[in-house]
């Protein structure tokens, strides 16, 4: 049986959940037909930080689609920098070992004049280095938000030395660094106060590629966060525990955006990964332009081809620097909590019937975690475990209702039910799935149903299934912590390497 704390804890959070749907409930009516934005109602997320500190993950948000309002948290395990490469400062730029410097940085002067723009050996910690190849010295004051940019070169070899001193403590989210458009300092202190954070070099050919997890919250699609506390200690274990690059996705919530919003930002987020590797490639082909080069007699900059292909690409696009240096999307794993399962295997699926259209992203593998599956024929499970912990049945009819729209609410929806004769493509056309249950989670009949009738195809889809282990346990352990949490986490780890390692490094258990 659970522990005390779960139950009690259980008991809190199935009244407040039932108090906040019974509202959404009420108010739908009124805004329907209406926009709004994603709903926050789970609370302040855990903010990013874009360095590695003690647990060895640098975190980073992005918006991929402005008008849709999908936004990601990039989670990059250090294991991704050489092993000349040390993570060190607040803002997590690389030092590099053989290349110290032995004089007094505190004697150092700004171009501009006045006082120093580095801070002494005892702040500072040593030189940070940029691994564009200029030195990176940040210094942050508490409450004034002040940094310094010393040694990054334009594209005429000088050198820019710039003081920062806006407050951007207001900007939500920390926007790639563009390293081929920063022709002006302008612009270079835009991107620098925007962004803040580690900066690999993404034309170098010997970076660590690592395997991307793609990875989708749960909260029966009316709740829930990316960057809420439970699923951001989650994704930093798994992007360690895996070696790979978690993308936590935050899609469109109900009731302000029914189905099928929440389905099609997590296909969008796949196609937004396939246009960053063919432009992250596009833009490393532009390095080796000469300087000197010409089109119809008039001479261009890199920046200006730079521009013409972001607007080929959409307009809107710029190479998020992470993904280009470190990730590989041909090794892609879909994750899904919960609701969140359900929208890995609607993506699954859509990217199976994409085939070559997302290349070069290719899904190898996903994972269904207690997916919230339903269905019109009641299993054991749901009769017996009908009441169970967090969230029981009848909560969950309440989430599908709001989600669903009114003219097309079944419990046999496509959305619902994996099973339906109607769902495309065929079985045997899936990635391997593994599944994930808890012994006392009411839905879990089904999901093991859906697993075997992938194995029934030859498909590899072993069940997972955890004793005295309820509805999120896995996710809950940052609040509650369990073994099972922890034997989840590495059993997924060492499923997910025998289809994420390299050829050479296949990984056996």
């Amino acid at each position: 049986m659970p522990s005390v704390v779960v139950k009690l804890y259980s008991v809190f959070f199935k009244a407040l959940l039932k108090h906040r749907l019974s509202n959404f409930s009420a108010s739908s009516a009124s805004n329907e037909g209406g926009y709004s934005p994603i709903s926050n109602i789970s609370g302040n997320g855990v903010p990013a930080r874009a360095s590695f500190g003690d647990d060895g993950v640098a975190t980073k948000d992005i918006h991929v689609d402005q008008p849709a309002a999908i936004s990601l948290r990039i989670f990059l395990p250090d294991t991704a920098l050489s092993q000349e490469q040390e993570k060190t400062g607040l803002f997590g730029f690389i030092n590099r070992k053989d290349n110290e410097h032995k004089d007094d940085p505190s004697q150092r002067r700004s171009s501009y004049g006045g006082e120093s723009t580095v801070p002494s050996a005892e702040q500072a910690g040593g030189y940070r280095r940029n691994s564009y190849g200029g030195e990176v010295l940040m210094r942050a004051r508490r409450g004034t938000h002040r940094y310094s940019l010393v040694g990054l070169s334009n594209e005429h070899g000088g050198q820019l030395v710039e003081s920062l001193a806006d407050d951007t403590s207001d900007l939500p989210l920390h926007m790639p660094f563009d390293p081929l458009s920063h022709g002006s300092q302008g612009r270079l202190k835009e991107d620098v106060a925007a962004y803040r954070g580690y900066l690999p070099d993404i034309s170098a050919p010997s970076a660590k590629k690592l395997p991307i997890i793609v990875q989708f919250h749960g909260g029966g699609f009316v709740t829930g966060r990316k960057d809420s506390a439970a699923n951001d200690t989650f994704c930093k274990r798994m992007a360690k525990l895996c070696d790979a690059i978690v993308i936590a996705v935050g899609y469109r919530l109900a009731p302000e955006h029914k189905y099928p919003a929440a389905f099609d930002d997590g296909f969008e987020v796949l196609n937004w990964l396939a246009k960053q590797a063919n432009l992250a490639e596009c833009s490393k082909s532009l390095q080796h332009i000469p300087p000197g080069f010409s089109r119809s007699g008039s001479d261009i900059h890199r920046s200006d081809l730079h521009r013409e292909l972001v607007d080929s690409f959409g307009g809107s696009d710029v190479v998020e620097p992470w993904l280009a240096a470190h990730g590989d999307p041909t090794r892609c794993v879909l994750l899904g909590v919960s609701s969140g399962g359900n929208i890995a295997d609607y993506v699954a699926r859509q990217a199976v019937q994409a085939g070559k259209l997302l290349e070069p992203v290719k899904i190898v593998a996903q994972v269904l975690m207690y997916p919230f599956f339903l269905g019109s024929i009641p299993t054991h499970s749901e009769i017996k475990l009908s009441n169970s912990y967090f969230f029981d049945k009848p909560t969950c009819l309440v989430a599908w209702k709001l989600f669903l729209p009114e003219e097309e609410f079944s419990l046999d929806h496509p959305a619902a039910n994996p099973l339906v004769a109607m769902k495309a493509p065929p079985l045997q056309s899936m990635p391997p799935t593994l599944t994930i249950v808890g012994e006392l989670d009411w839905m879990k009949d089904r999901a093991i149903a859906y697993s075997e009738a992938l194995r029934r195809v030859n498909l590899d889809a072993p069940v997972l299934e955890y004793k005295d282990a309820v509805h999120e346990f896995a996710t809950l352990d940052f609040l509650i912590k369990s073994r099972q949490a922890e034997a989840c986490a590495e059993d997924m780890a060492i499923w997910i390497k025998k289809y994420i390692s390299l050829k050479g490094h296949e990984f056996s258990y």
